[in-house]
């Protein structure tokens, strides 16, 4: 981490960051003599492996994960190193990049922080549906080292309860209007067995944190005699089904604990 090293019989250490393979072999073949332990040394210097171009790959990413790139690397290569997307992605991929400081100011000196001051990083972002579907390279843009790879996780809804397949389902971008009855369509509809009536959303106060429960008919929504309702990432639309209030009650709570470990839906 110094950028030294230490090799046995030389009394200091030598400064090896910075240096090329081949100037660190003339260095330690300098030292070597130098010191009277080899009168006419040949060293040669290996590369095992690489670190010094990280690109660290965050967020809604099978394997997050720090990439060392020893070559020009691109975006859907340190995607593919990371496990392909997690089924809660969301719909852009953020590349921070830091920007090399500024050069000193005439008449300034090299250590004024103001003169030298890094520049903010920049921040680049890439659709996903740019970046998969539409085949254009210009979307691949190449990652540098140094660079932060974040993909945003999406908002999800859930439907338990009463339906043909409980789940989660991702919106497709903050922006995407969800309501109870796409969800219900995502879910393949309600079962024989469900009570639309009495039907629940969960939602938790992002202020204070606590869950909320809201009373929702779904037969009246249906029926075009009630407005649909909207839900929000997070939501959770429970159906109960005909087995009674305290069974409703029972499932709803339960539903609030085994949210995060239904099966996600992208479409």
């Amino acid at each position: 981490e110094s950028g030294h090293i230490s090799l046995p019989l030389l009394p200091v250490k030598i400064h090896a960051g910075g240096l090329t393979a081949f100037q660190l072999e003339e260095k330690l073949e300098e030292l070597l003599q130098a010191n009277g332990l080899v009168s006419n040394p040949q060293v040669t210097v290996f590369v095992k492996e690489p670190r010094s171009q990280p690109i660290t790959v965050i967020g809604a990413v099978r394997r997050p994960l720090v990439y060392q790139a020893i070559r020009r690397t691109t975006l859907l290569e340190v995607l593919s190193e990371a496990g392909g997307l997690a089924d809660d992605a969301g719909n852009g991929i953020l590349v921070t990049r830091r920007r090399p400081a500024s050069e000193p100011a005439a008449g300034s000196s090299d250590s004024d922080p103001a003169s030298t001051s890094a520049k903010s990083p920049e921040a680049i972002t890439v659709s996903l549906k740019d970046l998969l579907e539409s085949g254009d390279p210009r979307f691949n843009i190449p990652v540098l080292g140094g660079d932060t790879v974040s993909v945003p996780r999406a908002g999800i809804v859930y439907v338990l309860g009463a339906v043909e397949r409980s789940g989660g389902f991702v919106l497709k971008s903050d922006s995407e209007e969800m309501t109870i009855l796409k969800a219900l369509a995502l879910a393949q509809g309600l079962r024989g067995t469900a009570k639309p009536g009495d039907a629940l959303i969960i939602r938790k106060n992002p202020d204070t944190g606590k869950e909320q429960e809201i009373e929702v008919d779904v037969n009246r929504i249906m029926a075009r005699k009630a407005e649909d309702v909207r839900l929000y990432a997070n939501d959770i639309l429970f159906v109960p089904d005909s087995t009674g209030k305290k069974a409703l009650r029972r499932a709803a709570e339960a539903a609030i604990a085994i949210a995060t470990g239904v099966l996600i839906f992208r479409r």
